[in-house]
């Protein structure tokens, strides 16, 4: 079925501008569909049935979709910034990306902090383009993943409560729902920082110095986003042969207690991080076929390449997710009192006497 898809210079850095996106509809249904591809044959299959198969490539972009106007969602729904870490502001911050909490809001204290202490590394903020309040931050990408990975895993353990402990057809089958949509909105922002423009400053063209001459070309990620991917008329039927099968994080207990899956997240964020010179190198060498350039074939395989392994990170966080659901101990109690019940119910009667 899924060959059938089409599918200091921070000092001078502006924060996100709010036109940013990553991969436009088709490449985040790629993503999701490629992760699909990847799970084992003994992955609950209900997530591969025809309608569940499309609803996670659908809410792929879903949270595109609640940005797209709404300074309200931008802010309180953390819209805006879960889609991106500027890993740079980590360090003008006095922060280290590998040592950062891993809870939301531990991280937001430390980082205003470390703003606050470090004022003359960032840019003023105008407050005309501020409407939502969100360009005093780096970003909450790894943050949003992890979220979104426990909110997964959570959904796998009730769904094992219900099928063990006499739920019924419609709680198992909400049950299933909530693990769809989970896995579709989780593939968006793992799809995001696939795209090493979504990990930087330099999101919309090189900012600050730039000795070697790259793009300051703001239209540069949108390029890459869409423009690239349906000028070669990329689909997920010419990747899907190449997804490698899906596998389990490691995720060993720390001594620094921070949350193992946090920490993969992360790694995979600087990873995808390493990768901005090289893609502002093919740009600069005209392989990116922007304007009338053809796009060269080291172009169309970065670009693969990163599809691909936003892919392998979202089967691995699925895979971990249902692997590692954790007993829902309340709702098993709730169940349990259940059954006793109807059994007490559906005793006979004992006898007169």
């Amino acid at each position: 079925m899924m060959k059938t898809f089409r599918l200091p210079f921070l000092a001078l850095v502006a924060l996100a501008p709010a036109t940013m996106f990553a991969w436009g509809y088709d490449g985040h249904r790629m993503v999701n569909q490629l992760a699909l591809a990847s799970l084992p044959k003994d992955f609950p299959s209900f997530v591969n049935t025809p309608a569940n198969a499309e609803r996670v490539a659908y809410l792929a972009n879903l949270p595109d979709r609640w940005r797209n106007e709404d300074p309200w969602l931008n802010q309180a729904g953390g819209s805006w910034t879960d889609h991106y870490l500027d890993i740079e502001q980590l360090a003008a911050a006095g922060l280290d990306a590998h040592t950062v909490p891993s809870l939301r809001l531990d991280f937001a204290v430390v980082f205003a902090a470390g703003r606050a202490t470090h004022v003359n590394a960032f840019p003023a903020i105008d407050p005309t383009k501020n409407a939502d309040h969100t360009r005093e931050w780096a970003g909450f990408a790894p943050w949003a993943i992890t979220e979104n990975f426990h909110r997964l895993q959570s959904a796998f353990g009730y769904l094992k409560a219900y099928q063990e402990l006499g739920g019924t057809p419609e709680e198992i089958a909400n049950a299933e729902a909530d693990i769809v949509y989970a896995m579709g909105v989780l593939g968006h922002y793992v799809g995001d920082c696939a795209q090493p423009l979504h990990t930087t400053v330099h999101h919309e063209g090189w900012v600050g110095p730039n000795p070697n001459g790259y793009t300051t070309d703001k239209a540069i990620h949108s390029w890459i986003d869409s423009g690239l991917i349906s000028k070669v008329h990329l689909a997920t039927a010419d990747l899907v042969a190449r997804v490698t099968p899906a596998a389990p994080l490691a995720l060993p207990v720390r001594a620094d207690q921070r949350d193992p899956v946090f920490v993969a997240a992360m790694d995979y964020i600087i990873a995808t991080n390493a990768l901005v010179e090289p893609l502002y190198q093919l740009d600069k060498a005209g392989k990116l076929g922007r304007g009338d350039q053809p796009v060269a074939p080291e172009g169309r395989a970065f670009v693969e390449s990163r599809l691909l392994a936003g892919a392998g990170m979202l089967s691995s966080l699925w895979f971990t997710a249902w692997k590692t659901a954790p007993l829902d101990t309340y709702l098993r109690g709730v169940l349990g009192r259940r059954l006793e019940a109807a059994k007490a119910a559906a005793a006979p009667m004992p006898p007169a006497k």
